[in-house]
């Protein structure tokens, strides 16, 4: 069994989608989940490779500690060869608004946490592996 910890998302920066996630879009969300969200690889739900044990926002941005509960998979590989580090999430946007510069996302639900070699957002990555 792995563990990973790292950002999914990160506060008041842009997306390459021109997304600008704000403190607090999380908050609702993860208040009223009573069930562990999903981790997929690349956003693909045919490809579950665990879940997330502990979530929550921080100064930074959405924090998350998952496990990984296929060791042989193809994630794990390149995992350990440092080959990829991405972290994105699924949701559905509950309020938004629109800017010149793009969207601001102000209340998301979430639906799942990937590892995915390409996130959206650049920062978005895996910090820890045990």
């Amino acid at each position: 069994m792995w563990r990973i910890a790292g950002y999914a998302a990160l506060f008041d920066k842009a997306d390459a989608a021109r997304d600008t996630i704000r403190c607090g879009a999380f908050a609702a969300t993860l208040r009223d989940r009573r069930d562990p969200l999903p981790l997929y690889w690349q956003h693909d739900p045919r490809q579950r490779i665990g879940t997330v044990e502990r979530i929550g926002e921080d100064a930074r941005g959405l924090r998350v500690v998952a496990q990984i509960d296929r060791p042989a998979s193809r994630a794990t590989a390149l995992l350990a060869a440092h080959a990829v580090s991405g972290l994105s999430f699924g949701y559905r946007a509950r309020y938004a608004r629109h800017t010149p510069q793009g969207r601001e996302l102000l209340a998301v639900e979430l639906l799942e946490i990937s590892l995915v070699t390409h996130p959206l957002q650049h920062g978005a990555r895996v910090h820890f592996i045990a």
